[in-house]
């Protein structure tokens, strides 16, 4: 029941223009507004995973060796108070993203 209310959670945080209601009868907007929530969803949980993973590799797993089962069970990618919905995004379609971190 937590993963779905998060899921919510998370689906209201991304889609809150008009107060997260699809606002037209036309089927072709209503399938716009669903296909790009979905779109974003999947974005959300790719991008967290790619992080939870650097996290959990870094540092010569240290990380992971102070983990319990109970700990794993709980990690999810359904996270998103470090998304700024109102920011401005750079896109170089040349250019993969790096998660690593920069040491300066």
């Amino acid at each position: 029941m937590n993963v779905v209310e998060n899921w919510n959670s998370a689906n209201s945080f991304i889609f809150y223009g008009k107060g997260g209601e699809i606002q037209t009868n036309q089927i072709e907007d209503q399938e716009v507004a669903v296909l790009s929530l979905h779109l974003l969803q999947n974005c959300l949980v790719f991008i967290n995973t790619l992080m939870i993973q650097e996290v959990l590799l870094e540092n010569d797993q240290r990380i992971l060796k102070n983990l319990h089962p109970e700990d794993f069970r709980a990690l999810t990618p359904l996270i998103y108070a470090h998304v700024n919905p109102y920011g401005t995004f750079q896109l170089n379609m040349n250019q993969r993203i790096s998660l690593q971190r920069n040491s300066a």
